[in-house]
Parts: C-alpha cells; sequence; structure tokens
C-alpha cells in the first residue's frame, strides 16, 4: 500500500485531470449515475457502508461525491481527531477509481487549508487535527501535512448534472449574492476566491437560504435543483424551499441520494432516492 503522503498527492494529480473538470466545475455526462453525499466528519462507519454500497468495480457508469472528510466530533476535549485517516482512505479510493470519485469544497476544509481557526465543540479544530497529523506520522508528519493541503486545494467547488442539478457543499447566502461572481466556476480559483468575501468561499459557507436566494441562484447557476451539505441534519436530510436538499451523512441517522443522470428529475423522484446510511448491509 503506498505511503499516505503519496496517496494524497497523487489524488490530488487525478482531481486537476479530471476528465469532468472545467475549471472549478464538474460536469457530468448524461448517463450513470451519481451518489452525493452529505458531511462525512471522518465518520468512517458511514464511509466504510458507503463504498460497499457504491461497488464501483461492478458499475462503472456510478460517480461518487465526497466532501466535507475531516474534523471528526471527538469524546473530549483531549482525544485526537483521526479524521485524516478517512481523508487518507478516499484519496485511495481516488486512485483507484479516478474517472468515478470526485471531490467537492467545503468550509472545513478550506478552513484548514487557509489556517483559518474554526471553533468546534470548545476547541479549535483546525490546530488539533494538524496537530494530530504531526503526532500520528512522526518524521514524515509535515509532509503528510502538506500533501493532505495539496487534495484539498485540488477540490473542484461544484457540479452540474445535465438534468439541471446543482452541486455544492452549500450555497452563497442572501447577504452574499450580490456580490457573488459566477465566473469563479470557470476557471482554477485564486486565493481572492477562496478567502472571505471570494465567490469560493460563499460556495462552501452560504446559510440561511431564503426563497428569492435561492429563485436567483436558480437563475444565475441555471439549475431546477440544489443538492447540499454543510448545514446539520439531525434527521440525515432536509428540503428547503422545494428545491434545495441538504444532506448530512455523519451520524447513525445519516443520509445520501442516488440520481439517474439519464432522465429528467422533479422533486418527488429526488426525496425519493434519499437513502439511509443504516439501511446498507
Amino acid at each position: 500500500m503506498s505511503r499516505p503522503a503519496d496517496a494524497l498527492r497523487r489524488a490530488a494529480t487525478l482531481n486537476h485531470d479530471d476528465a469532468l473538470r472545467q475549471g472549478s466545475l464538474l460536469v457530468f455526462p448524461n448517463y450513470g449515475q451519481l451518489v452525493m453525499t452529505g458531511d462525512l466528519h471522518g465518520h468512517r462507519k458511514n464511509f466504510d457502508k458507503l463504498r460497499r454500497f457504491c461497488d464501483l468495480e461492478r458499475f462503472g457508469a456510478r460517480h461518487v461525491i465526497l466532501h466535507e472528510l475531516i474534523h471528526e466530533d471527538v469524546p473530549s476535549l483531549t482525544a485526537k481527531d483521526e479524521s485524516y485517516e478517512l481523508l487518507i482512505e478516499a484519496a485511495r479510493w481516488k486512485c483507484e477509481f479516478p474517472d468515478q470519485i470526485h471531490f467537492l469544497q467545503s468550509n472545513h476544509e478550506l478552513a484548514q487549508l487557509l489556517r483559518n481557526e474554526i471553533s468546534k465543540n470548545g476547541r479549535v479544530v483546525t490546530q488539533a487535527f494538524e496537530s494530530a497529523v504531526l503526532d500520528a506520522f512522526g518524521p514524515e508528519g509535515s509532509a503528510t501535512m502538506e500533501a493532505i493541503l495539496d487534495m484539498i486545494r485540488s477540490y473542484a467547488l461544484a457540479g452540474r448534472t445535465p438534468n439541471r442539478v446543482f452541486i455544492a457543499h452549500s450555497l452563497p447566502s442572501p447577504r452574499e449574492l450580490p456580490a457573488f461572481d459566477a465566473s469563479v466556476l470557470t476557471r482554477e480559483p485564486t486565493e481572492d476566491d477562496l478567502r472571505d468575501g471570494g465567490s469560493g468561499h460563499a460556495l462552501v459557507w452560504g446559510r440561511y437560504h431564503t426563497p428569492a436566494a435561492l429563485d436567483a441562484l436558480r437563475e444565475i447557476l441555471d439549475a431546477d435543483f440544489f443538492l447540499c451539505g454543510h448545514q446539520p441534519q439531525d434527521a440525515g436530510f432536509e428540503i428547503l424551499h422545494d428545491c434545495m436538499i441538504i444532506l448530512a451523512s455523519e451520524h447513525s441517522h445519516g443520509t445520501f441520494l442516488t440520481l439517474d443522470l439519464s432522465k429528467p428529475v422533479t422533486l418527488e423522484t429526488l426525496t425519493r432516492n434519499i437513502r439511509p446510511i443504516g439501511a446498507i448491509a
């Protein structure tokens, strides 16, 4: 098995070279199936179940979206955040199935990349994550951490399906909408795009979406429906204003969604295909 840093760097290269990628947008074909996940936050049990469901060796036209893999909930302030293990496993999965595994930028991973502080349950998770990586890999700790940042830097910002579904970690909030520039999707994002106030930043941090804001985004992004994560969902998902579905995959009620890329979609067909991860054998 390859060294973690090697797998992460290889996966980063594959992300940049993804045949579906146009700028920072993944453009999916009009055949096959898309599996959309919510935030995973280091939940290895749910990740393993999703991998079994996807069975990519048998289903070559199945695509999988992964995002928000790091910064797990830990049982105490002194417990180590080992969510880097999930990120490394996801990188190896990308190396094994480079045309089927795809990553989207997320707020926690972007904060780790930019070394911005995020506090969660009483501790700064970005610092705790880096400390855990450095401790776990000893002499290779710094190289592994740099490879993790290379991996995060390689992520696309969003995806689009031929049946008018837009996929991102989140969407710009109503406050951010006037300054949002959708052309960020047509190119590789700059550092300014990814920092607070940038359009890439807005695609991973936005909350509090109103009907008017979503109507505007449907026109700006030329989409009918949105699939996202980011906002916690105790029940595993939420349907917002009849056009946005928010998924969560990081707990025992976690869900995922399957989407037939070849057929027109409605809110009914989308919601019918929201599945509990716990039901996977």
